[in-house]
């Protein structure tokens, strides 16, 4: 039965909006990040909004679901448990992001990193990591395993 507040369907999370300094923005490291959530995470850069130290949305794998990144004169800074989360449907891949942010590590040290773990709630299990690069926030992966 739909929510009566929704009755088109569950609403969703669309996007995080984060401000950084312009110079986080500049050609150098918007390939960077770029590089890193394409690789790790299969995120593209919607180029037509990209403008040079001031804005580099990326959508993240469908176009209304996105990471929004402007430049701010007093950027967001926050203690480094701070995240976002994306839920995946599945143990493996989950493990593939985990896998794909190691093998980034390994050529570029920026790359923060916490291993996959579980919470077991007996309900639910939620298995997860931590991954930061570049970017102010971390981002938080679950997987959630319901026991039979």
């Amino acid at each position: 039965m739909p929510h009566p507040y929704y009755p088109t369907g569950t609403p969703r999370f669309n996007h995080v909006a984060m401000s950084m300094p312009a110079d986080l923005l500049d050609e150098d490291n918007r390939t960077d990040i770029c590089h890193f959530w394409s690789e790790v995470f299969g995120f593209d850069e919607i180029e037509q909004l990209t403008e040079d130290r001031h804005r580099l949305v990326l959508s993240c794998v469908h176009w209304d679901q996105f990471i929004f990144l402007i430049d701010e004169a007093n950027p967001m800074e926050c203690p480094r448990m701070d995240h976002f989360g994306f839920a995946v449907g599945s143990m493996a891949e989950l493990q593939g992001v985990h896998d794909r942010a190691v093998a980034f590590r390994e050529h570029d040290d920026r790359v923060d990193l916490i291993d996959v773990h579980m919470d077991d709630q007996k309900v639910v299990k939620i298995h997860s990591l931590y991954v930061k690069y570049l970017l102010p926030m971390m981002c938080e992966v679950q997987w959630w395993e319901f026991p039979a």
